[in-house]
């Protein structure tokens, strides 16, 4: 299976995302954001980082950045994609998935391995964990404070559309402590914390096994894999 990770002026975690999915089994496929070509992938992942500088807000122009109009199209379709940190800002921006992403609610970059809580295993890029799972993922941003309507957290509560859920403290002040979302196909996801960081053996967050064993943020990668051999 080969996934696409796309690479925007600015991005800083697109090798560590390509060589995520290479250790889960698929074939990274680098893609460009001046180009209109998603090259046959069939799933893609929007990387962390700081894309166009983050001018004007984060992910406001790599939204519309040439390969965005492709990956908007793709994912309506039905395309598995995943947006980490600044890739689920992009996704917010590009209106794939709703609300906004404000600044830490107390000013500061942080950085520090997270618990999370897997609200809904039944989307393509979660499908490998259990509902209520709890998982440690790091996290690093500093602008993570996810906002929304009124009427929109409702309708995200209520439908499951809230993916994964901050535990234990709450890092950057996101309305009903949500980490990440998924849209109703569920076949788009975008979460804070970097699944690519906590994907092998040595250098991912501690656990009470080993130090740096950690390696919860590999099941969204073989997650997929399974997904589209399941939909093959």
């Amino acid at each position: 299976m080969r996934i696409g990770v796309v690479t925007f002026p600015g991005s800083l975690d697109d090798r560590d995302a390509q060589r995520a999915v290479r250790l889960a089994g698929g074939e990274p496929v680098p893609l460009w954001h001046g180009s209109h070509d998603l090259e046959g992938v069939d799933a893609i992942v929007l990387p962390g980082g700081f894309s166009y500088g983050d001018y004007l807000r984060c992910g406001a122009i790599a939204a519309r950045s040439p390969i965005m109009s492709e990956v908007i199209d793709a994912a309506n379709a039905g395309l598995p994609v995943l947006g980490i940190c600044n890739g689920f800002q992009i996704l917010v921006e590009a209106h794939l998935l709703p609300g906004g992403l404000i600044r830490n609610d107390h000013g500061s970059f942080v950085c520090r391995d997270q618990v999370l809580r897997v609200e809904n295993a039944s989307t393509a890029w979660t499908n490998g964990f259990a509902e209520g799972q709890e998982i440690t993922i790091p996290l690093k941003n500093g602008e993570g404070g996810f906002i929304a309507s009124a009427e929109d957290l409702k309708r995200l509560e209520g439908e499951g559309l809230v993916a994964f859920r901050y535990v234990g403290v709450n890092p950057n002040g996101s309305l009903d402590d949500i980490a990440g979302l998924t849209n109703p196909r569920g076949n788009v996801v975008g979460l804070m914390p970097h699944p690519e960081h906590a994907s092998e053996p040595g250098f991912g967050p501690d656990t009470p096994a080993a130090m740096r064993s950690g390696v919860d943020g590999l099941t969204f990668f073989t997650s997929v894999l399974a997904h589209r051999m399941a939909a093959a």
